[in-house]
C-alpha cells in the first residue's frame, strides 16, 4: 500500500495516492444496484451510476467489455456487476470500472447459458459455414410464435406492408414457461414437414422481449438441436436488439427484433417494383437492340439474295448484250467468210476451164472422161467428147483422114 507523505502535497498527488489505496486495498468486487443516469456514448462506452437505498457510485463500462452483456441497461434495472474500484484523478471521483454485468438474481441462469453456448459451439452448431442464405423471393413464409403475442401482429403487419403477395402460414406455440420448449419443437417439426413438401421457403421463430427468465425457453438444448435440423433457412427474432438466446446462435440468421426478422425475409415491395421497372426498361432496350440487329442482318441477307437470284431486268439486259455481241461476232464471221468466198471465187474464175474454152480452146475427153493430151493416144474409130466454149459434141475419129464426124451435139 502506498504511504501518504506527511509533507504538504498537491491535490493530484493526493488523488493518485487515494486511487492507489482503493485499487490495491479493495480490488475486484461484485456489486448489486439499480441503474441510474445511464448514457451510451458514440464511442461505444457506457457511463452510469449504481444506487440502492443507502448510496450510489459512478460506473464506467468500456466498449470492449459491454459488447458481451447481451442487453442494453435502462433506468431502474437491477443489475450485478463485477468491477474494480478506482478514482478518476482529474476530478477526484471514485468510480467502478465494470468488467461484467448481469441482471440481478440471474447469475445462475446466465452461467447455464454460457455453459450451453460453449458446448454447442464446440459441436459446430454455430458454424458460419453451415448458415444458409435467405431466398431472395420466398414463395411462402412460416411464422412460429404465440397467437396472442404482440410480436405476431408486428410480424404480420410488416409482411403485409412489404410483400402482400407472399402467403404466410402460422404454426402456433407457447413461447414462455416450462412447457414452451416442447411446444416450440412440435411447431417446428410441423413446419419442417410442410417445408419438405416444397411449400415453405423460410421460417421465422419470433417472440417479443422480456427478462432472461421470459426468454429462457429459447435457451433449451433440445430446441437448439431441432433448429439446427431445419430443411429451409430459419431466422430467429427473439426479444430486443440486446437480447441473445441460444436459438439466435443456431439459426441461419439472427434478427434484432421480430419486426426485423419479417423485414429480413421479404423484399421491399416498392424496391421490388423499382427493380421490375428497371428490368422492364432493360428488357425493352435489349429487345429493341435485338430487333435492330436482326433487321440489319435481314437487310444484308436480302441484299445477298438479290445478287444470288436472277433479276429479270438485269438478265434481259444481259441477254440483249450477249445477242448484240453474238450478232456482231456472226456478222464479222459472215463478212470474213464472204470475203474468203469472193477470193476463192476469183481464184476459181481464173483457174476455170471455161475461161480457157472462151479463148477458143477445146477439151477432148475419152470415154472414161479423161482429158486427151497426146494425139498418139487417139485411134481411128475412137469416139471422144469435145468441149467448146459454147457447148460440147461427140465425134468419131476417122483413121484415114483423122477427120472427125459429129455424132451428137449438146
Amino acid at each position: 500500500m502506498t504511504e501518504i507523505s506527511k509533507e504538504i502535497i498537491g491535490v493530484g498527488d493526493l488523488n493518485r495516492a487515494i486511487a492507489s489505496v482503493l485499487e490495491e486495498g479493495i480490488g475486484s468486487v461484485w456489486v448489486r444496484g439499480e441503474i441510474s443516469n445511464f448514457k451510451a456514448y458514440d464511442s461505444g462506452h457506457w457511463y452510469f451510476s449504481l444506487k440502492d437505498a443507502e448510496g450510489q457510485i459512478r460506473c464506467v463500462m468500456f466498449r470492449g467489455r459491454n459488447g458481451q452483456v447481451g442487453f442494453l441497461p435502462k433506468e431502474g434495472d437491477l443489475v450485478e456487476v463485477a468491477a474494480n474500484i478506482s478514482m478518476y484523478v482529474p476530478r477526484g471521483d471514485i468510480q467502478l470500472n465494470v468488467g461484467m454485468m448481469r441482471r440481478a438474481g440471474q447469475g445462475g441462469l446466465y452461467e447455464a447459458f454460457l455453459k450451453l453456448k460453449d458446448k454447442l459451439s464446440k459441436e459446430g452448431l454455430f458454424d458460419e459455414d453451415a448458415k444458409r442464405s435467405l431466398p431472395k423471393h420466398p414463395r411462402r413464409i412460416a411464422v412460429i410464435t404465440s397467437p396472442q403475442a404482440a410480436a405476431l401482429k408486428d410480424v404480420l403487419s410488416t409482411l403485409a406492408r412489404r410483400a402482400p403477395h407472399i402467403p404466410v402460414t402460422i404454426f402456433p406455440s407457447l413461447v414462455q414457461g416450462v412447457d414452451a420448449p416442447p411446444a416450440l419443437i412440435k411447431a417446428l417439426e410441423a413446419a419442417y414437414a410442410v417445408a419438405k413438401a416444397d411449400e415453405i421457403d423460410v421460417i421465422l421463430l419470433v417472440r417479443g422481449g422480456g427478462s432472461i427468465e421470459d426468454l429462457w425457453a429459447f435457451n433449451d438444448e433440445g430446441l437448439a438441436r431441432v433448429i439446427a435440423q431445419s430443411p429451409v433457412p430459419l431466422v430467429s427474432g427473439v426479444g430486443h436488439e440486446t437480447d441473445f438466446t441460444i436459438a439466435d446462435f443456431v439459426a441461419d440468421l439472427r434478427a434484432p427484433t421480430p419486426t426485423g426478422a419479417a423485414e429480413l425475409v421479404t423484399p421491399d415491395r416498392q424496391a421490388l417494383l423499382q427493380d421490375l421497372s428497371a428490368l422492364s426498361q432493360k428488357m425493352s432496350t435489349r429487345v429493341s437492340q435485338r430487333i435492330d440487329k436482326e433487321a440489319q442482318r435481314l437487310d444484308q441477307l436480302s441484299l445477298r439474295l438479290s445478287h444470288a437470284l436472277p433479276n429479270a431486268d438485269r438478265m434481259k439486259e444481259k441477254i440483249e448484250q450477249l445477242t448484240m455481241r453474238l450478232d456482231q461476232s456472226w456478222q464479222v464471221r459472215i463478212n470474213t467468210y464472204s470475203e474468203k468466198h469472193r477470193s476463192w471465187a476469183s481464184h476459181l474464175e481464173l483457174l476455170s476451164p471455161q475461161r480457157t474454152l472462151d479463148r477458143g480452146y477445146a477439151v477432148l475427153l475419152n470415154k472414161q472422161g479423161q482429158a486427151l493430151r497426146d494425139p498418139k493416144s487417139i485411134d481411128q474409130g475412137d469416139q471422144v467428147d469435145v468441149h467448146l466454149a459454147l457447148g460440147s459434141a461427140q465425134i468419131e475419129i476417122s483413121k484415114v483422114s483423122l477427120s472427125a464426124k459429129i455424132i451428137s451435139k449438146e
